[in-house]
């Protein structure tokens, strides 16, 4: 019999609608299990053990009173500290912004308490929220439940070290440059990156964000299997004004054929053979499945749209963004943002302006290819996943790393969605692929992230070791 505790989202929903378990017991094992491995893993930084006691509380009452609870009925979930809870520091992993409180829920938390999900702790992320892997002075490093000695991903670290573990059945996470997909694919879950606009999004404690945020930042869920996936994006993306980017689409689109393009080495990246093996199996489960998977040599530009996002990104860094990192002096993130620097220099306004014109032709180009193959399945990384803190070995590892990051940076720049897939382990090192697919075509991604999972996972949740 499973364990409470690592029941999926979607099947938590339907017992606890059912009455077959409470609320309460969920709940009460969630915390348990929190408590059991936390320890080990430091994904959680705020546990909130009485606050979720009294959501469940309050879904239970709510099905006693026969009436609907929403379709994350009971689930644990966990929020990342980026974002703006009640009552609840949004620290983004700075010392200097620990006592941030937010005094109100930001729009995806609150779509998440109206669907009936109970909010069992915060994670961790790296300071500033913009490495791939995940320590910071104010709370310390997450590990990788599967290998300690691996980054966990990020900067959504906490949130997929957590998910992996069994504490929680969704996280929530945020993604500007692979930050859901990468760390999902470090810790062998799914990860969603939807649409600019899918998920409303906005921080009422922290100023308005640059234009580069704006276009490239969005709100997403990490679960253990697609469904759950689905199940979370669909309860995230419900309807606020307070975020003006985002759109009313609906979440089915138009028929569009079973067709995949599969390429191996985007733009000439270097993809590691393990790598390779994992997108050759992904293609092979996709055929069986019906999908016709045409190889392709090349995709439409990756390359100028990495230089775009990085772009976007260190224009802030004058307009007082490096003053921040420097008054926060954590280490690694002020190394992070000068390489950025010496990779895409802060453009001034002309080369701003470029930087904007050119992202919509590129977006084009994309948009077409997405008529030809509505589905691309590519890496998520060109290597598995990296050595803990490799970052901090110099510009020369900076490079390798951005190098292998291609994919999950130039995609941001153009709005674009992506799903990690996690298909299987080496040993205790967690394999995946990645799902792309045009605008608002979540629906493409989990469908056939669906048909990947039918053949293969690792086994979780993992003990952390």
């Amino acid at each position: 019999m499973t364990a409470l505790f690592a029941l999926p989202a979607h099947e938590i929903a339907r017992q606890v609608k059912a009455r077959e378990v409470s609320a309460k017991e969920i709940t009460e094992a969630a915390l348990a299990r929190m408590d059991a491995v936390n320890p080990a893993i430091n994904a959680i930084t705020v546990p909130l053990h009485e606050e979720a006691r009294a959501a469940a509380a309050a879904v239970d009452a709510a099905i006693a009173r026969g009436e609907n609870p929403g379709p994350l009925a009971g689930v644990p979930v966990t929020t990342k500290e980026t974002t703006d809870q009640t009552g609840h520091p949004t620290t983004m992993g700075l010392v200097t912004l620990k006592d941030n409180i937010a005094a109100q829920d930001s729009p995806v938390i609150q779509n998440l308490r109206k669907a009936g999900a109970v909010i069992i702790g915060r994670t961790n992320t790296p300071a500033f929220a913009t490495r791939w892997f995940t320590s910071n002075n104010l709370h310390g490093a997450t590990k990788n439940p599967w290998d300690a000695g691996l980054t966990p991903g990020g900067s959504s670290g906490g949130a997929s070290a957590a998910v992996a573990a069994g504490i929680g059945a969704i996280a929530h996470g945020t993604d500007a440059g692979g930050s859901i997909r990468y760390p999902a694919y470090a810790c062998g879950v799914h990860g969603l990156r939807p649409s600019l606009g899918r998920i409303p999004s906005w921080n009422a404690s922290m100023p308005e964000r640059d234009i580069g945020g704006q276009l490239m930042a969005v709100q997403g869920p990490l679960a253990r299997c697609i469904e759950d996936v689905r199940l979370g994006l669909l309860a995230m993306a419900a309807r606020d004004i307070r975020d003006p980017w985002w759109v009313p689409v609906p979440f089915e689109g138009p028929a569009a054929p079973r067709r995949a393009a599969l390429c191996v080495a985007p733009e000439g990246m270097a993809v590691q053979p393990p790598v390779i093996a994992a997108l050759r199996d992904a293609a092979a489960r996709l055929a069986d499945a019906g999908y016709e998977v045409t190889e392709v040599d090349a995709l439409p530009p990756l390359r100028e749209a990495v230089r775009i996002n990085l772009a976007l990104w260190t224009a802030f860094l004058p307009r007082g963004g490096l003053a921040a990192v420097e008054r926060e002096g954590e280490q690694a993130s002020l190394d992070s943002y000068r390489y950025m620097m010496e990779i895409a220099p802060p453009p001034g306004l002309d080369g701003y302006q470029d930087l904007l014109t050119r992202r919509a032709t590129l977006l084009r180009q994309w948009m077409v290819f997405f008529e030809q193959y509505p589905v691309v399945l590519c890496p998520v990384s060109g290597e598995l996943p990296f050595p803990d803190q490799l970052d901090t070995q110099g510009f020369a590892a900076f490079q390798r790393i951005a190098e292998a990051q291609t994919i999950m940076l130039g995609t941001p720049a153009l709005g674009l969605p992506g799903l990690a897939v996690a298909t299987g382990t080496q040993g205790r090192t967690p394999l995946g692929v990645q799902l792309l697919a045009g605008r608002f075509r979540e629906d493409l991604l989990l469908a056939a992230g669906a048909e990947i999972e039918k053949r293969g996972l690792p086994e979780l949740p993992v003990e952390p070791q």
